[in-house]
């Protein structure tokens, strides 16, 4: 497991067409929490921008939970955090455009209406599961339409 301080890490496997899917984008936070419990982890790390990782053993944690009610408490309400994440990440998926799916990754894991990329917008359409090109004429047209703001690794809602 990875603790990302900064930078950005994903969590990737290959679907069954041979297309990438992204399971889990971290630029701060837990990596991999899941393989706590597990023999092996069934997908790959990715650093797609550096910065600093902290490897945490599994057993030093297994066994912090087990032995500090308080440390346990605050994994759980992180993964409490997780879970919120990921059901928005399902609504988002269900989206059937990509205008639809990009607008609400920016209303939902963004701030104020912005989302600093971590990375580049081939790697977001991954994680939106659309193509590249899709996602940047979904873009194009948001910007054209006065609606969005691309500048300097940043999306931003006008």
């Amino acid at each position: 497991m990875l603790f990302v301080s900064s930078g950005e890490v994903v969590l990737q496997r290959l679907g069954a067409q041979g297309e990438i899917v992204v399971l889990q984008r971290t630029r701060e936070g837990f990596i991999a929490e899941a393989s706590l419990q597990s023999a092996r982890y069934h997908c790959d790390a990715l650093v797609t921008r550096s910065g600093e990782f902290v490897s945490v053993p599994l057993a030093a944690v297994r066994q912090t939970l087990h032995s500090d009610s308080a440390f346990a408490s605050r994994w759980i309400a992180m993964l409490n955090r997780e879970v919120r994440r990921l059901r928005a990440q399902c609504e988002r998926l269900s989206k059937k455009g990509v205008k639809e799916r990009l607008l609400h990754l920016i209303e939902t894991e963004g701030k104020n209406g912005q989302l600093a990329l971590g990375s580049d917008l081939k790697s977001l359409a991954a994680e939106l599961g659309v193509t590249h090109e899709a996602l940047y004429r979904a873009v194009a047209d948001l910007e054209r339409a006065s609606i969005l703001a691309r500048r300097e690794g940043i999306l931003r809602l006008l």
